[in-house]
């Protein structure tokens, strides 16, 4: 798919959400959500994997929510993709989910669609979390289409209240990877299908709210590998074959409708 069929299918999704939250704003009761968010990162780094290099990322994403249930558009464009040297939207995902709780505990539900050129895919995913100390959260990915693999995260979080409404938001999670072949990933030397500790991300963010709607959270994160199979992946999957740990970050606008 071209880059102005691309854009094309973006730009008409956008107008059917907006008009879908703008029609339904209008209703006096059950009034749906819906917020936009656009980042600029120094990398695109994706459970670990290096998706990018030495060029900016611009990642618009906007949700709609209504009794639980979100739909959810999130891009990539690489400023300087490495392999054309030129700009490139090179992926369109969409999320649909459904998030509720009871007592502390809250769980999710959901289905993405990764569209990234000449590698689509499909997941299904289910997650758990407790309203408690470090808000503790359990996610359990699985792709059902051309990656054929599960991938679950174990993450704890905690939010820093600062002056003038502005927070301190840290978080920290580690995952599992597992392979069904070796056709989707392979450990390095010996070509069996993989399976072990994957990758670890520690995060940091200050969230700045600029007015009632609109908010600009600077982000650092810090990705590395969590076995030593895990590193021989990540290195042999960089861009030059020899990274498996990434520092990057930027900056978020966030807006709520």
């Amino acid at each position: 798919m071209d880059l102005r069929r691309k854009m094309a299918m973006v730009t008409a999704i956008l107008g059917i959400t907006a008009c879908m939250a703008v029609t339904t704003v209008q209703a006096e009761e059950e009034k749906p959500s819906a917020d936009a968010s656009i980042s600029f990162l120094s990398q695109y780094i994706w459970r670990g994997f290096e998706l990018s290099q030495d060029s900016l990322v611009i990642q618009p994403s906007m949700t709609v929510s209504h009794k639980g249930f979100g739909f959810n558009l999130w891009g990539n464009l690489d400023t300087d993709q490495f392999d054309l040297g030129t700009n490139n939207y090179n992926e369109t995902d969409i999320t649909i989910s459904y998030d509720n709780s009871v007592g502390k505990m809250g769980y999710s539900a959901g289905y993405i669609y990764y569209g990234v050129d000449e590698a689509s895919t499909q997941e299904l995913y289910l997650g758990f979390s407790l309203d408690t100390l470090l808000s503790p959260s359990l996610t359990i990915y699985r792709d059902i289409a051309n990656a054929r693999s599960w991938y679950a995260t174990l993450g704890v979080s905690h939010s820093i209240e600062l002056a003038k409404k502005m927070s301190l938001d840290l978080g920290a999670q580690v995952a599992y990877l597992s392979a069904d072949d070796a056709d989707t990933y392979a450990e390095v030397g010996t070509g069996k299908k993989y399976s072990n500790l994957h990758d670890g991300l520690l995060s940091a963010a200050l969230a700045i709210p600029v007015g009632e709607y609109m908010s600009v959270s600077p982000e650092l994160y810090y990705s590395f590998p969590l076995s030593s199979e895990a590193s021989d992946l990540l290195e042999a999957s960089s861009v030059n074959g020899d990274d498996d740990s990434f520092v990057y970050g930027g900056v978020t606008a966030s807006f709520t409708f």
